[in-house]
């Protein structure tokens, strides 16, 4: 396994792109594969050695080649790729073709053309957002908007995630101006935009992914809630339902950072920090319901990503340097018990290798 993390930089500990073994359901830590500054978010090419690298805190983007004789080593592949500020998350067409970038500090979406050994061959900055709510801020609706920037648009634009859709097209939060938006990739030009759903204000959409039935579900990192969204027929999604990540609801500073789907689309796993506890939502209705159904402590401090193995569910707890294991209820998606905890520096991203 693949870890990012936060490193001097950014006040964090690790050192760089680091490497764990899962050895009969419990992690140990290995090894830093790769020294750099801030690896936040890492990503796989689909069909090539090769291992895609944010630098949050250097606003930079680079590939390295893993190892052809030693497949827990890493080297640079390729120029460093200038990315936006604060740039926080990466993910990688399954086809290989490209690769998108989110930038939390600027707004930016970033799509790099990737050649055919998996190397960065380019760097395309996608349309910016546009405030939906700039017009009247504060009225809960949509309405007239201004460009970024503007006197009327006092919100900065915080891209976050990006998601491959298995209709080929891909979508990507704004947090900062409450918008998943959607896009089509066309060769030479980058992404182009499709449509766009809008969430309530403030409720700043963080992360996302993808029901088997289709439905995305998006959890907003302030209101600490799921948003799902359906396509209607001619493929332009809408909010269809939300539901609270936590039944008895938020408590003050509770802040969401993660949601993952067990593989059947059963039950959905969601990390708060603030109370630092991981959330099981059940699936009903082919992803159409969710229902709150528990949560317990992460066994550390910020959890900011988490990663679901089978019946194993595997935390990156960033404020208290440490990676949690705990065995998930295969009936349930309950978390049932804590395994372990492992010393990791400052961990922000897990990634199978």
């Amino acid at each position: 396994m693949w870890t990012g993390c936060y490193t001097a930089d950014a006040n964090g500990s690790g050192e760089g792109v680091g490497v764990m073994h899962v050895t009969g359901g419990v992690p140990a830590w290995s090894h830093t594969a790769a020294v750099t500054d801030s690896p936040s978010f890492l990503a796989l090419h689909p069909g090539r050695p090769v291992l895609y690298a944010v630098g949050e805190a250097a606003r930079t983007f680079r590939a390295y080649r893993i190892d052809d004789t030693d497949a827990e080593r890493l080297h640079p592949f390729g120029e460093v790729r200038e990315a936006g500020d604060a740039v926080c998350h990466v993910a990688v067409d399954p086809r290989g073709r490209f690769a998108v970038a989110c930038c939390w500090g600027d707004g930016q979406v970033i799509c790099y053309p990737l050649d055919e050994e998996g190397g960065i061959a380019g760097r395309i900055v996608a349309p910016a957002a546009v405030d939906p709510y700039a017009g009247d801020p504060g009225a809960g609706d949509p309405r007239a908007a201004e460009p970024a920037g503007s006197p009327a648009s006092p919100r900065p634009s915080r891209a976050h995630c990006a998601l491959m859709l298995a209709d080929g097209r891909v979508a990507t939060t704004d947090l900062g101006y409450d918008l998943v938006r959607f896009w089509r990739y066309e060769p030479g030009v980058g992404l182009v935009p499709d449509h766009e759903v809008v969430l309530p204000e403030g409720s700043e959409p963080r992360h996302l992914v993808q029901h088997p039935s289709g439905r995305i579900l998006v959890v907003g990192e302030v209101s600490v809630t799921v948003f799902t969204l359906e396509a209607d027929a001619d493929g332009r999604h809408r909010l269809a339902s939300r539901t609270p990540v936590l039944a008895e609801g938020a408590q003050d500073g509770d802040t969401v950072s993660e949601i993952s789907l067990e593989s059947t689309g059963r039950f959905v796993l969601v990390s708060v920090r603030g109370r630092d506890v991981i959330a099981t939502l059940t699936v009903h209705d082919d992803g159409a319901r969710l229902e709150p159904a528990g949560s317990v402590p992460c066994g550390g401090a910020t959890p900011r990503h988490h990663l679901q193995l089978g019946e194993l569910l595997l935390v990156a707890n960033q404020g208290s340097s440490s990676v949690t294991a705990f065995r998930l209820d295969g009936h349930t998606g309950a978390v049932a018990e804590q395994i372990a905890e492992v010393p990791v520096g400052s961990p922000s991203c897990l990634l199978p290798a």
